[in-house]
């Protein structure tokens, strides 16, 4: 019997569908939908038998929730694991699901750390300081310069994952490499979040008061104490509200009408 085998073309066709994995997320099943859009190329390839197919798509009908610019790894690896369920008749099919499952969880750190912690944060940082400035370019910046880790990873993680299949990964996750990769990029992307209230986050008092006679600018005496220590406990004060389940909205909208209260009576 003819051996099936994934193409570059399905791969391709795995890689633009991709962008495409959150266009029917739902509370349920979460990028599910998605996913098996993603995965109808493979599956076509690889069962020409209609019951076949129907058994694969309900496959990967599971839940399913990982960053997106990682999941083309995932989808690699269930490329390779559907290829051999196709040409093997005593591979464990459900071993397809389980991988997944518990892929999803780890390789979702690590992207959520690099995409959503590092990348968008610098991007956003260079793109805003521009962007202040009146430059048009700003904009075009932040896309450009948080884009291009995006479709490289999305591009060599699609080919690692089909490539290597699932032992790599399980073997990268069993020595505790994404724990360590975990944390290094959580603390490069702190770092970037702590620059970017000392550098961007102007917040000053104009109060300036008389004492015995000497005139004392209050805040010179603050930034003699810590420089910038109005943005920082600013930041702690949304951090906390943050932290007790207050929504952005509320927050967002708070911060406007304190800001306006605050600057009308002078204080700020």
């Amino acid at each position: 019997m003819t051996e099936k085998k994934v193409t570059k073309k399905e791969l391709n066709q795995i890689f633009w569908r991709s962008f495409a994995l959150q266009g029917a997320f739902n509370y349920e099943r979460m990028q599910n939908l998605g996913y098996v859009y993603t995965m109808i190329p493979v599956i076509k390839k690889l069962y020409k038998e209609h019951d076949d197919q129907v058994k694969a798509l309900n496959r990967h009908m599971e839940i399913f929730n990982t960053t997106p610019a990682v999941a083309p790894t995932i989808m690699g690896i269930s490329a390779a694991m559907e290829e051999q369920n196709a040409n093997n008749p005593d591979f464990d099919a459900s071993s397809i699901s389980a991988v997944k499952a518990s892929l999803m969880g780890p390789l979702a750190g690590i992207g959520d750390s690099l995409f959503w912690g590092t990348f968008r944060v610098i991007a956003a940082g260079i793109g805003i300081s521009l962007a202040t400035q009146g430059n048009i370019f700003g904009p075009l910046l932040f896309l450009i310069l948080y884009n291009i880790p995006n479709i490289f990873v999305r591009i060599a993680g699609l080919k690692l994952g089909y490539r290597v299949g699932v032992n790599s990964l399980e073997r990268i996750q069993r020595e505790g490499l994404m724990d360590k990769i975990m944390a290094m990029t959580t603390t490069v992307g702190l770092v970037v979040v702590g620059g970017m209230v000392a550098t961007m986050l102007k917040i000053e008092t104009p109060l300036k008061f008389n004492l015995k006679g000497a005139k004392v600018n209050l805040q010179e005496i603050l930034n003699q104490i810590m420089p910038n220590m109005l943005p920082l406990i600013v930041t702690f004060i949304v951090y906390f509200l943050l932290k007790k389940k207050v929504s952005i909205t509320k927050l967002t909208l708070g911060i406007l009408a304190a800001g306006i209260i605050i600057h009308w009576i002078g204080i700020l």
